[in-house]
């Protein structure tokens, strides 16, 4: 164990949090090939077998669960120390730990960008994720702040959840649907219409239920699908139209592919929220990304998405 490294022990543990070598792979923005060399050898420094797979499923060996249990006391270890030295650095010498949930892949860099212009020095550790795994995240200590739209209960997570930004979802269209331009569309003319959707357990997903409230059990649902950015292309090619984040449409709209229907009831107006543990002792660059969301986002985020000239 002597020559195992503090990697080796984080692609581990992100193999044995996912039992998954690809999504360990995906998370660390590593190739699947790497992420198996890395595990290989850091079994080759045990001398026993970490994983075992039985038909195409991974389990842990007994030996893989107390590897995981330590692996996460060393990098827990270390993140404390680096939170501790961040505080001598401050901002400017700081590392930023911050994960959105997918949406928020349309503008977050630009957030980033306009916030490390004006503290050079700070580097960058960002993850893009859906709520699932971002939560895992924050359980895991493995980011610092995530921005999401549907926080975790605080009681149950003891977490901190704090609205930075509106969040409109909307019904969207291409624009030669029939429905194009008329004013105030009953939700239930719109319950007739083919419904391409997002998978359940989305946020997508379950913004899409509160906003329909009981009459989501009437929607014609045609397609279930997990991109965003498939459910587009198949809304402008005309298999029907979607409930989705206004902020992930803005250069569709822009392109004139898509166009947002006038539906009684919507825009569901919903916030995002910057989340972060409560006993978590967040670093001084961490606290300044903190306070330029709360002072800044929804500015930010307007910039991002407005239509260039």
């Amino acid at each position: 164990m002597r020559n195992a490294t503090l990697r080796q022990l984080k692609v581990f543990e992100a193999v044995a949090r996912h039992l998954s070598f690809s999504r360990a792979a995906e998370e660390l923005h590593l190739t699947q090939p790497a992420v198996s060399t890395q595990v290989h050898k850091l079994q080759e420094h045990v001398g026993l077998p970490l994983f075992e797979q039985l038909g195409k499923k991974v389990y842990l060996t007994p030996a893989g669960l107390q590897m995981l249990a330590s692996s996460r006391e060393i990098i827990d270890k270390f993140h404390e120390a680096e939170e501790a030295l961040a505080a001598f650095r401050g901002v400017a010498g700081g590392r930023l730990n911050v994960s959105v949930i997918s949406a928020g892949d349309y503008f977050f860099p630009a957030l980033l960008v306009a916030f490390m212009q004006r503290n050079p020095g700070v580097t960058l550790n960002f993850g893009v994720c859906n709520r699932e795994e971002l939560l895992g995240r924050l359980a895991e200590n493995l980011t610092d702040l995530a921005v999401m739209v549907r926080p975790p209960p605080a009681a149950q997570t003891d977490t901190v959840a704090v609205p930075f930004a509106p969040h409109p979802y909307v019904i969207v269209a291409p624009p030669s649907h029939p429905l194009a331009g008329s004013r105030r569309i009953p939700l239930a003319r719109i319950l007739k219409e083919p419904f391409i959707v997002r998978e359940k357990g989305s946020d997508t997903w379950n913004s899409m239920r509160e906003g329909f409230g009981e009459a989501l059990d009437g929607l014609n649902i045609a397609m279930e699908i997990k991109s965003t950015e498939t459910i587009k292309q198949a809304v402008i090619a005309g298999m029907g139209i979607s409930f989705l984040s206004a902020h992930t449409i803005s250069r569709e709209r822009q392109a004139g592919k898509l166009v947002i229907l006038d539906v009684k009831g919507f825009p569901l107006m919903l916030n995002w929220y910057v989340v972060h543990r409560r006993t978590k002792r967040l670093p001084p660059v961490a606290q300044a990304f903190l306070g330029f969301l709360l002072d800044e986002g929804a500015a930010q985020i307007e910039h991002a998405l407005r239509p260039s000239a």
